[in-house]
């Protein structure tokens, strides 16, 4: 028996012995590949800037050592990388232009938008050339594309220009047959985020709402499109109807969409003509950002503050989670902000279609607190909707892209009743004994009595008149004109701005110029937070997601979010400033 058990002693000991040795060598190997890509890069003669056009452009990006694990994950860039090595690549005299690799994109419309002006921006102020190549261009890509000097395309390749078209996803029937109705209490006719989940189809008021904003957005593309091509914007709507994406590639240089075909051997060759014949370096934003920095410090900083994706009031963790604005972590980088007198401004570049009502609330409450000390500006990114908008509303000045979609003031609350799947369905019963009316209130097994749902919507009531209250006192704005355009409806930036809602019309350079302005400082420094995670931060950080949730969320892709949404108002945040989960543009 003594030695059964050694030898079962001496296995176990082996066995973590042998995990301790492969964590640790995965470990180091993890850690020489992260460091591999921290070196500052060295740009020589004849460089140009290699902007690669594909995968998820987010308003941020960092280095995250375990995603060189998991080659499921698409590419992901920041648009701050991007912005940031355009500003290098304008001031190196090394760097005699860019050179855009083009391909399948995904990217909202005020971030592509936020891009080109960029790129438009380098040509304009340093005379240098932008060139741009695709073997296949999408919609966004080509959008992206077409302020450069020429556009050259594969001779095979194709070039989709087709349009805008917006297509949600309704549950409700699947919802009928599992036995789960959804309690729905909202205000606002224009609110929709609720549909999916009642409606097999959109409301009339959704659909007059979803026309004009997409109507907005794909004229002010035309129109910019329009103007660097040379191409009429009745053309390029004939172009949209006759789904150019399947034409030959000949026929896009007879559209004047693009300036020739060729192979990249042949870009190449062109490349190095406009260097003079020598050799042609390249190097990739993601590099040619790390030379990026503050400039003088000597009269203080102006700190653009990223706010990017869902608000929620406690965050979840782990390396799979999607962007999330963490209301008690922004009051105290707010917070901290307002007390440091190095800080002369805050921007707060807020992409957001919003989320938890209270969440929203307090941060309202916390940058009115930052604008009693220093000036406060907001950059609206692609969303900057419902709590987002909430968030921005307070601010002293408002500067939105055309394409930026807000608005959406309202605030709605959803509750699923399960009776029907629970008693129905699994033939689980309930009963109850109680000491007071409302002791069950909430109780499965049941759906809300008369009671109950009218205490709710007085509830959600209440939050819709504080909101518009929040928007009247930061908009300069009587409340019965806020409940004009609020009402849940969703405007561009474009339609922001002649209704009030927004400032000025430009990008996040433009909100850093008013930050300093309105802060009267002429020298200062711009830093962006918060600072990305360290690697011990990512190394200790515990995982809440598993392989199963990261599995289904893969699997599920657009079908996802709606699912999580309604999990995460399961766990106590039913009240949402929320607009429609995704706008799901085609």
């Amino acid at each position: 028996m003594k030695d059964f058990l050694k030898y079962v002693a001496a296995t176990i000991v082996g066995l973590l012995l042998a995990w301790a040795v492969f964590f640790f060598m995965g470990l180091s190997m993890i850690v020489s590949l992260s460091s591999a890509t921290e070196a500052t890069p060295v740009v020589s003669q004849n460089t140009l800037l290699k902007i690669s056009l594909s995968g998820i452009i987010a308003e941020r990006s960092f280095e995250n050592p375990f995603a060189l694990l998991d080659n499921e994950r698409l590419e992901k860039q920041g648009l701050e990388d991007l912005l940031h090595a355009i500003d290098v690549a304008a001031e190196d005299d090394d760097i005699k232009g860019i050179y855009i690799e083009a391909g399948s994109v995904s990217a909202d419309f005020a971030t592509l938008q936020e891009l080109r002006k960029a790129l438009q921006r380098f040509r304009d102020d340093t005379g240098k050339f932008v060139y741009a190549y695709g073997d296949n261009l999408t919609e966004g890509a080509y959008y992206v594309c077409s302020v450069a000097n020429g556009i050259f395309l594969n001779p095979q390749g194709l070039l989709d220009w087709h349009g805008i078209a917006s297509q949600p996803i309704f549950f409700k029937e699947v919802l009928d047959k599992v036995g789960v109705k959804m309690q729905v209490f909202k205000v606002g006719t224009y609110k929709s985020a609720v549909e999916p989940f009642i409606l097999t189809e959109m409301s009339d008021a959704n659909r007059e709402q979803v026309q004009s904003y997409i109507s907005d957005i794909w004229t002010t593309m035309c129109q910019e499109v329009s103007l660097s091509r040379k191409v009429s914007i009745d053309s390029l709507n004939a172009f949209a109807d006759r789904y150019v994406a399947l034409a030959p590639a000949e026929e896009y240089k007879k559209m004047k969409l693009v300036d020739n075909l060729m192979y990249i051997d042949g870009l190449r060759d062109f490349l190095r003509d406009k260097l003079g014949g020598e050799k042609v370096n390249f190097v990739a934003s993601s590099q040619l950002a790390k030379l990026w920095s503050p400039t003088n410090r000597s009269k203080g900083s102006i700190v653009v503050y990223y706010a990017e994706g869902d608000i929620v009031d406690e965050a979840a963790r782990g390396f799979n989670v999607e962007s999330q604005i963490v209301g008690q972590k922004v009051i105290e980088d707010l917070d901290r902000m307002a007390n440091d007198e190095n800080v002369k401004a805050v921007v707060l570049r807020i992409n957001s279609g919003g989320g938890s009502a209270y969440a929203s609330e307090q941060m309202w409450h916390a940058i009115q607190l930052l604008k009693k000390k220093k000036p406060v500006v907001v950059s609206m990114g692609g969303l900057a909707a419902s709590g987002g908008y909430y968030m921005s509303c307070g601010a002293d000045y408002i500067i939105a892209e055309p394409t930026t979609i807000t608005g959406s003031i309202g605030i709605f609350g959803m509750i699923p009743d399960m009776s029907g799947l629970l008693t129905e369905k699994i033939g689980l019963h309930f009963d109850i004994v109680k000491t007071n009316v409302a002791s069950d209130f909430g109780a499965m097994g049941r759906g809300f009595n008369a009671q109950e749902s009218a205490a709710l919507q007085a509830h959600v009531d209440r939050g819709y008149k504080l909101f518009l209250d929040r928007v009247s006192s930061g908009r300069g704005m009587s409340i019965s004109s806020v409940d004009s355009i609020a009402q849940g409806r969703v405007w561009t930036g474009a339609q922001a701005l002649k209704i009030g809602l927004v400032d000025e019309l430009g990008t996040l350079n433009d909100a850093v110029l008013k930050a300093a302005e309105l802060a009267k400082v002429n020298k200062y420094a711009v830093l962006c937070s918060p600072a990305p995670p360290s690697m011990f931060e990512m190394l200790i950080e515990p995982q809440k997601e598993g392989y199963l949730e990261r599995e289904l969320r893969l699997t599920m892709g657009e079908y996802y979010a709606p699912i999580a949404m309604i999990r995460q108002m399961s766990h106590g945040n039913y009240l949402q400033a929320r607009m429609f989960y995704s706008p799901n543009l085609k």
